[in-house]
């Protein structure tokens, strides 16, 4: 789809809602729209990310396998590819 065909379908989603469902929305949609400022890390992910990058430097590395392996054994409901 393109983009014109992409907002016109928004714009049918929209005009097919109640009214308590677009007042619902409406404030979502606001947000988003105005959302025009990039995500920025807080102090902690600024950590969290320097701390895996050295670990990784010191070779401290898990293969895809072992994290699938921990992750299912965490997460048994989810299902992994």
């Amino acid at each position: 789809m393109n983009t014109a065909e992409l907002k016109h379908k928004i714009i049918q989603s929209i005009d097919h809602l109640n009214e308590k469902d677009f007042e619902k929305v409406y404030p979502l949609l606001v947000e988003a729209l105005q959302s025009t400022t990039s995500y920025q890390l807080s102090e902690e992910e600024n950590k969290a990310i320097d701390s895996a990058l050295e670990a990784s430097e010191k070779g401290e590395t898990y293969s895809h396998n072992e994290v699938v392996s921990e992750a299912k054994k965490k997460y048994p409901n989810l299902k992994f590819k």
